[in-house]
Order: C-alpha cells, then sequence, then structure tokens
C-alpha cells in the first residue's frame, strides 16, 4: 500500500509540473487574440460611398467611406447589429481627402479617370506603407470591422509607373498585413487574375461588374474557402445576373454608379 500511495503522489507531482509549465509559457495569462470577423458567402450587403451613411437599409453588412463616416456612425450601425466596412482608396491619391498633403509628389502618377485623382506609385512601400497604416489606424479607432482598400490593380492600368504583377502582389500583401496586424479583415477588390494568389490572404473579396465582363468564375476560389464575394452590376439589369450570382454563391446586387443609398439585391 505505502508504494501504491508514493506512485500515485509521484504520478500528481509530474501533472501538476506539467500544467505549471504550460502556464508559465509565453502566452500564460493572456486572453486568446480575437478571431476577426468576416463575411460569409451569400451575406446581403451595402454599399454606400456618396455621404454619410442612411442606415435604414436592412441587411447584416455595409460598406461605407472611411473618411466621411464618424465613429458614431459606425457605432449607430453596431447598435443595429451591423457589421461595417471601411472604403479606403489604397491606389490612388485624391486631393479631397484631409491627409492629401502627406502624399509626396514623387509617388503621383497619371490621374485615374475620377476628379481630383492620380494612381500611386505602388513599388514606393516606405512612403506608402506609413500612410496607409495612418488609415487603417483611422478605421480601427472608429471602430471599423474590416476595410475595403480600393484600386489593389494599378499594375493593369496606365498609371504612369512601370508596374508589374508581383509590385501588385508585394503591395496588395502589404494591405492585407496593415488591417489583420489591427485586427480588421480586408476585402481584395478587383484584381482577378491574382485571385489564385492571394485568395488566402485576403478575408473576402469586392467586385465591380464581373458579370458583365463575364468573370465572375475567376471568383469561385473564395467562395470555396468560405469567403464572400461582395458584386455589383451597375449597367446590367438584376434579370441577366441574379440566377447566375446565386448558383456562384456571389453577394449580388444592381447600384448606380455614384454609390448611393438605392440598391437592387439579388
Amino acid at each position: 500500500m505505502p508504494h501504491l500511495l508514493i506512485l500515485l503522489v509521484s504520478i500528481l507531482l509530474v501533472a501538476g509540473c506539467s500544467t505549471t509549465d504550460t502556464e508559465k509559457g509565453p502566452e500564460a495569462g493572456k486572453p486568446a487574440p480575437a478571431k476577426r470577423w468576416a463575411p460569409r458567402p451569400g451575406t446581403p450587403w451595402q454599399w454606400q460611398l456618396d455621404g454619410r451613411v442612411d442606415p435604414r437599409t436592412d441587411v447584416p453588412v455595409y460598406d461605407i467611406d472611411g473618411f466621411e463616416n464618424t465613429a458614431a456612425d459606425v457605432a449607430r450601425l453596431h447598435r443595429d447589429g451591423r457589421k461595417v466596412i471601411c472604403y479606403i482608396n489604397a491606389g490612388a491619391w485624391e486631393d479631397f481627402r484631409p491627409d492629401s498633403d502627406t502624399f509626396p509628389s514623387s509617388v503621383l502618377g497619371r490621374p485615374n479617370g475620377w476628379d481630383g485623382e492620380r494612381w500611386l506609385d505602388i513599388r514606393r512601400l516606405d512612403v506608402l506603407g506609413p500612410l496607409m497604416a495612418k488609415r487603417f489606424d483611422m478605421c480601427r479607432t472608429k471602430g471599423f470591422d474590416a476595410v475595403e482598400p480600393d484600386l489593389l490593380d494599378g499594375y493593369l492600368n496606365d498609371t504612369g509607373f512601370p508596374l508589374r504583377a508581383g509590385d501588385q502582389l508585394t503591395y496588395n500583401r502589404l494591405i492585407a498585413r496593415l488591417a489583420h496586424d489591427r485586427g480588421m479583415s480586408v476585402g481584395l477588390k478587383n484584381d482577378l487574375p491574382q485571385v489564385p494568389a492571394l485568395v488566402g490572404t485576403f478575408d473576402f473579396a469586392v467586385n465591380e461588374e464581373c458579370a458583365q465582363y463575364d468573370e465572375c468564375g475567376s471568383l469561385t476560389p473564395f467562395v470555396r474557402a468560405g469567403k464572400a464575394v461582395l458584386h455589383v452590376e451597375y449597367a446590367l439589369p438584376t434579370e441577366d445576373f441574379c440566377a447566375q450570382s446565386r448558383r456562384l454563391g456571389l453577394s449580388s446586387m444592381r447600384k448606380k454608379l455614384e454609390l448611393g443609398t438605392w440598391r437592387q439585391a439579388c
């Protein structure tokens, strides 16, 4: 009997030491990191970039302008049970933004077709990285759940810079890391040729007019990975693309180009 008792005590001591060693590890006493929210395939959404948000659309996800909306606007949507995405232009300079003077002229390229906008030299990570980090800090401070960085496909356009696909991959991965480091999810905006390379890096996709150009199939890797594709068409009526959208699992709607409150959902 004494020998059995000694054996039991030894086992308990070893088990106790194992538990104590684990608790003294680098993560001991720290709460587990919160899991980032990300939209699932088929999630209805509203995309309003024209002015401050109108919260009356009954959908679970809003994508709104990060500069033009306040922390109170985001909090209002949260109280209504919405998740909120912060729209930020990551690929072009905009002369109407409050931080426009912080972009040196050396990174400003050709106009991109929108008033007051010029393409950015995304090769200049040393310049653009800190500037985008400040914008993402703003999104986080206002309480946004995710970021939609626009114009992540400059290499496909006439920017004034000799951008290559590799430059875009490097920049887009930096953009995703900036969002993730701040606890926010991030969407890949358009850039369909690089979906296979970036689907593991981004948490969802945002697409314009894939149905009009017969490209929606390129986005299926996101859906297969359980990640939403937030999709809009401008010119096509809903009867021309909604059946395909439902079949592919896209979150589709028709919007007017100015991206106000009007929407026609599939």
